[in-house]
């Protein structure tokens, strides 16, 4: 049984969207980081960095959001979350799947705090740069590849809600918007909302 440790408002939610899109059984092991219960020696078995999501899956054990989205997909073809590794989009798929925590979430982090750093020596170019780019990928539409939702949608649909339509950290863009709102018009999004607030 795949097991998904999860905190309600952390970075778990991308996972948990990405458990519902899936359609795969899984159990929901709240994890509740406001105690420290990721600190337990238990918890550091399965993901030694101590945050959360985190994911097992029989004897397979992996943390990090975008990762667990990556494995899911490949792991479960059936769900059809991600291209075959012989489809040309892969490539593209890839680029997107880890584009969030790469670029999005660094570049949230340059805008929250004004840290001034050289777009020479920032591995995401500058915050501008990162949703400029976003913005003309997610213009063509309806989804980052085109007609296929993916995991790479999960990921950087989940990055750009929290940037965007829950913290106001980024301004709305034409193309954010419209991208946000089919994200939300998702079933699959839906439940883990609701699962999340509990």
């Amino acid at each position: 049984m795949i097991e998904l440790y999860w905190s309600p408002r952390s970075r778990s939610f991308t996972t948990l969207w990405l458990m519902e899109e899936s359609g795969l059984p899984y159990e929901r092991v709240l994890t509740d980081i406001s105690t420290g219960a990721q600190k337990a020696p238990d918890f550091l078995k399965v993901n030694p960095m101590g945050k959360v999501p985190a994911l097992t899956d029989g004897d397979a054990a992996l943390g990090e959001a975008a990762a667990i989205c990556a494995y899911i997909a490949d792991r479960y073809p059936e769900t059809k979350l991600a291209p075959d590794v012989t489809d040309p989009r892969r490539a593209r798929y890839l680029q997107w799947l880890f584009f969030s925590p790469g670029c999005i979430e660094p570049a949230i982090i340059q805008i929250f705090t004004k840290i001034e750093i050289p777009t020479s020596t920032a591995a995401w170019g500058s915050a501008t740069q990162v949703f400029d780019v976003l913005e003309a990928a997610l213009a063509k539409g309806p989804w980052i590849l085109g007609e296929d939702f993916s995991a790479a949608d999960v990921v950087v649909g989940s990055g750009l809600n929290f940037a965007v339509r829950l913290f106001k950290m980024v301004p709305s863009r034409p193309a954010f918007d419209a991208y946000l709102a089919r994200c939300i018009a998702r079933p699959a999004l839906q439940r883990a909302e609701k699962i999340a607030a509990g």
